[in-house]
């Protein structure tokens, strides 16, 4: 009988002790009352509406958890570093851009402890070693509708055709190469993305020189929408929320879904920051599913969190990327393979841009 009593009376404990144990859980977007209270976090990002929007998303966190939060940027890698390197950093959380993240990943941002986040709700694939997503758009292909009438293009490998589908095409030049374009155009060409060497970036890039000479790389995203709504170009590579702004504003244009390329902004902890917990608090906050629909809702960008559901109006909504039939849609960059190869593109780029 005593064992069988001692066996109850451990059961007992072990069961009294499990609620406990749950509540140490991360739970995204809460954070328990005046927990910190009487500290400062800097929040880095790229300002404007933008990082307006991630304020007014952790404006719940503030006001709970009693931090008083300053705001700085716009990010630059090269005064991490140097912040790193002096050991003295000033950035406790920092948003950056795809890559910075994986290329600096354990040397200026830490390698994240996600026992102490709730990463359940972010979209398949997109938690890095180093970060997680800010915020999720996407790179579209959109086609002009008089143009193609009946018979539009598909995906990537009709943007590529020039023969099936004549007419003039637009690309991002604003700054580095995007990978998910050089992986299709490599793919246009008969090469497999998901075997790709650093012998065949050349081959990527050829098939977008083919394109030909009156091939417009536009240079901002201002400018990728005044291209819609000129009706300038025949098919156009733009970013879901310059191409949901042209159609707003009248542009006669399509977004070709299968393959769009998926982009997001990382969050990161530097390396050196003085309060890692509380910059895991403000992550785990930011992931919340109510911070998210603060975010997409002053934003227009797509939530992080699968189960936000943001007060937008109906253009607005079609180009979020958040739905299932979108995630499936997706296109995700051979994120190693580009790191890896890097700079090789970078060189390789500017030789496409200038013509050569």
């Amino acid at each position: 009988m005593k064992s069988v009593s001692r066996a109850l009376a451990l059961m007992m404990t072990c069961a009294l002790a499990l609620p406990a144990f749950a509540q140490d859980k991360p739970v995204a977007g809460e954070v328990k009352e005046g927990s910190l209270k009487g500290k400062t976090l800097t929040f880095v990002s790229y300002g404007g509406i933008y990082q307006d929007g991630q304020v007014a998303a952790l404006k719940e966190f503030v006001d709970k958890s009693g931090v008083t939060l300053l705001n700085d940027g716009p990010t630059e890698i090269a005064k991490l570093k140097a912040q790193v390197d002096a050991g003295n950093v000033t950035w406790d959380v920092v948003d950056t851009a795809d890559l910075p993240p994986y290329v600096h990943c354990g040397t200026l941002f830490q390698k994240l402890d996600l026992t102490k986040l709730d990463v359940s709700k972010i979209p398949p694939g997109q938690v890095g070693e180093c970060s997680v997503p800010a915020m999720n758009y996407g790179v579209v292909l959109m086609y002009k509708n008089d143009t193609y009438k009946d018979n539009p293009p598909k995906n990537w490998q009709d943007f590529f055709d020039t023969e099936k589908f004549p007419g003039t095409r637009a690309i991002d030049g604003s700054g580095d190469p995007t990978g998910g374009l050089v992986e299709q155009a490599f793919k246009a060409a008969g090469g497999d993305p998901k075997a790709m060497t650093e012998a065949d970036i050349a081959k990527g890039m050829d098939k977008i020189r083919a394109l030909g000479p009156d091939t417009i790389y536009w240079k901002t995203g201002a400018e990728s929408q005044q291209l819609a709504e000129s009706g300038e170009a025949d098919m156009i590579m733009m970013w879901t929320g310059r191409a949901m702004t042209a159609v707003k504003n009248g542009a006669k244009y399509t977004p070709v879904w299968q393959d769009w390329l998926v982009v997001m902004d990382q969050l990161t902890i530097p390396v050196g920051v003085k309060d890692t917990d509380a910059s895991y608090a403000l992550l785990n906050a930011y992931l919340g599913k109510k911070s998210q629909e603060v975010l997409s809702e002053k934003t227009s960008y797509t939530p992080i969190n699968l189960d936000a559901k943001p007060n937008v109006d109906a253009n607005t909504m079609a180009f979020l990327t958040s739905t299932p039939e979108r995630i499936a849609q997706g296109y995700q960059q051979n994120i190693p393979f580009w790191v890896k190869n890097f700079d090789k593109a970078g060189e390789q780029w500017a030789a496409v841009l200038s013509g050569n």
